[in-house]
């Protein structure tokens, strides 16, 4: 399958954040409405930007030739089925596919599990009184999966109130490619 990947129409998106939130849902297994609000989890794996006269989730183009994947030194990301996948058990951190990231939408997050932030030993840490500590919290890295293990698809696609964002395959790329091409060449 060829990869596919969420666009969103700048000029119906009203910069709401509801993408944000219902990607954060979808991929952290948690009831944010009734959990201590000290534990929750919220990551989400794209990020609207706004400027003075637009907006839009900006995320992962799933790369078939993933520049992500091809420096991970662990194989921590690879190409499944169509989409670009971090699996955060095997990720160290290490921040090089954030740096090989054309566009920019790998962040590190802080790993958790049950709740609790996983702390890594031996990282010689100042903590905010000025204590010298050696646990440090483990980070991985995050990008949007297409919500690979969601019935439904992407929950951003789903959730978005005025429909700015879609699925572009790869043959839909392809067709706005060369349609665009046609009309810069009756135009020039």
């Amino acid at each position: 399958m060829k990869n596919c990947f969420v666009v969103a129409n700048p000029n119906k998106c009203i910069g709401c954040r509801t993408c944000e939130a219902a990607c954060a849902i979808a991929h952290s297994g948690e009831d944010f409405f009734n959990a201590n609000i000290s534990k929750i989890n919220f990551n989400p794996r794209l990020n609207v930007i706004k400027t003075a006269k637009i907006s839009a989730p900006v995320q992962c183009r799933q790369c078939e030739d993933s520049p992500c994947a091809s420096v991970c030194p662990v194989n921590a990301i690879t190409n499944e089925e169509g989409y670009v996948f971090v699996d955060q058990n095997i990720c160290i951190g290490c921040k090089t596919c954030l740096i090989a990231c054309p566009y920019g939408v790998i962040e590190l997050i802080t790993e958790y599990k049950n709740g609790e932030k996983i702390l890594q030993n031996k990282f010689k840490v100042m903590s905010n009184e000025g204590t010298l500590g050696d646990k440090k919290e483990k980070v991985v890295a995050n990008k949007c999966d297409l919500c690979k293990d969601r019935e439904n698809g992407p929950a951003c696609i789903e959730v978005c109130p005025t429909k700015a964002l879609q699925l572009v395959t790869y043959d839909d790329n392809q067709n706005i490619i060369k349609k665009k091409s046609e009309n810069e060449c009756k135009a020039g």
